[in-house]
């Protein structure tokens, strides 16, 4: 190896992996509260705790306080580590770190007090979406500043990843929030009618394939590797995997309007593109999966490859159910029941949550100087805790949403409905039971590793590995 350049600047890799295990407590939390509201409905307190104002706050809170710290954590160590060089303007990453909590607070103060601009996932009015504007760009000149000056010639695969999810993520807030304001906390969008919906799922879906996806996979690619000790199984299918997925997501999005008024034809592209993306995204996951070639036996003792390896399973699960959903005829008995409840959390929990764990785990003791976390037996009882977790609430979900569709189509001889909607409703509360249980395990989980964190960085001082210049034959 060639010579040393002074310390990888981890300080704001220690701030977003620390918020990541408090935001994603927060989040859960909500997130299962909101669950006992369906179950127990006098849970619903006042206008500014019932379901309608803690759902949005909810989805915001897991996807971009916890899933978002999750992606900065990691985007910022794995990049600083593959190009064997500092962060470009440690203070503008500082910048993005408290940018970005400060946009958390001010969503989990205006959301439930009813400011809303009533998009799914960009909820946050105008004045919010102007600050997490230039947060983001700062992340981007952060990111791609390391990327510039980088040691190697060779961009790693995990870069890909996380450069496309930014700069699409970019790209996908500038035009989906584009609104004229109407006061601080009131704005319309810049759109109407069918074009507003059509450019709400581009944005919508697209957050799933660009936040959810391409940024978890740019995590996947370098901690799924490093835990296992082996090589990524194939780069060359890690490339023909990031072209494809990035071309493809793109087209998605109308089939989140099937049987709307957008035009048909668009509903078919968006069906067909959403079966394409099947092939790559199983490439990704099989990718991820046959790393472990050679080393299979590891997942008997290491708790946080099972941890990324299951979350890959889910990845594979989730990416197979939301192709075959954007089929109309399907789409026709699952769309509005908690069948795509279920499989939005298969998404969220089973393979985001779970990679984001998984990666945090490995992070962490190497933050503080530490060998390894305090407790492998408690990372152990979390990753049961959190497979059976994710395990009730899809399959609670699945079939309440499977008999949901079939009671509101189901018809008698003379063409009137069988059922009354809130003969569904009643059927439902098994089933919306079984979820909040399965939410509780989950959030329960993260309750562990909150104890299990804080017990291996007590009393530890930061530390900051040097960086080491790659020998010259790779440079």
């Amino acid at each position: 190896m060639g010579s040393v350049h002074g310390t990888y600047d981890y300080q704001v890799v220690r701030q977003f992996a620390l918020m990541t295990v408090v935001w994603g407590i927060v989040g859960m939390l909500v997130g299962v509260v909101i669950a006992a509201q369906l179950v127990w409905p006098q849970l619903n307190v006042g206008e500014w705790f019932h379901f309608g104002r803690l759902r949005p706050l909810h989805t915001n809170a897991v996807i971009f306080a916890f899933g978002g710290c999750a992606l900065m954590a990691t985007s910022f160590f794995v990049v600083q580590r593959t190009c064997h060089t500092r962060l470009f303007a440690p203070w503008l990453a500082s910048f993005v770190f408290w940018g970005w909590q400060l946009v958390i607070v001010l969503a989990a103060i205006t959301l439930p007090l009813g400011y809303t601009s009533g998009k799914e996932y960009a909820e946050l009015e105008w004045p919010i979406d102007v600050l997490i504007t230039l947060v983001w760009v700062a992340y981007a000149v952060v990111f791609f500043g390391t990327i510039a000056k980088r040691r190697t010639s060779h961009i790693y695969v995990a870069n890909w990843f996380y450069g496309a999810f930014i700069l699409t993520v970019a790209v996908l807030h500038l035009v989906n929030s584009a609104a004229v304001p109407a006061g601080f906390w009131k704005s319309y969008s810049a759109y109407a009618g069918v074009q507003d919906a059509m450019v709400q799922w581009w944005y919508g879906h697209n957050a799933v394939g660009f936040f959810l996806t391409a940024g978890f996979l740019g995590m996947m690619y370098y901690f799924v590797p490093k835990q296992a000790e082996r090589p990524v199984y194939s780069y060359r299918l890690s490339v023909v995997h990031f072209w494809a997925l990035i071309f493809t997501y793109m087209w998605a999005g109308p089939h989140h309007l099937h049987y709307t008024a957008l035009p048909d034809w668009t509903q078919s592209l968006g069906m067909v593109f959403s079966l394409i993306l099947l092939a790559p995204s199983w490439g990704g996951m099989i990718n991820g999966i046959m790393t472990l070639s050679g080393a299979w036996h590891k997942l008997r003792t290491d708790p946080i490859l099972k941890f990324l390896i299951t979350s890959l399973s889910f990845y594979g699960m989730s990416t197979f159910e939301g192709p075959m959903m954007s089929i109309k005829t399907v789409n026709a008995l699952s769309h509005y029941t908690d069948w795509t409840v279920g499989h939005v959390h298969s998404g969220a929990l089973g393979w985001v949550a779970m990679i984001s764990i998984g990666s945090i785990y490995y992070l962490i003791p190497r933050l503080f100087g530490q060998e390894k976390m305090y407790s492998i037996p408690a990372i152990s009882l979390h990753f049961w805790m959190s497979t059976l977790g994710v395990v009730l609430y899809i399959a609670s979900m699945w079939i309440a949403g499977v008999m949901q569709g079939l009671m509101w189509r189901a018809i008698n001889d003379d063409g009137t409905l069988t059922y009354t909607f809130v003969e569904s409703v009643k059927d439902s509360y098994p089933f919306w039971t079984i979820r909040f249980v399965g939410g509780l395990l989950f959030l329960s989980g993260m309750f562990v590793m909150a104890w299990n964190v804080w017990k291996t960085i007590a009393g530890q001082k930061p530390y900051n590995a040097p960086v080491v210049a790659p020998a010259a034959a790779h440079a």
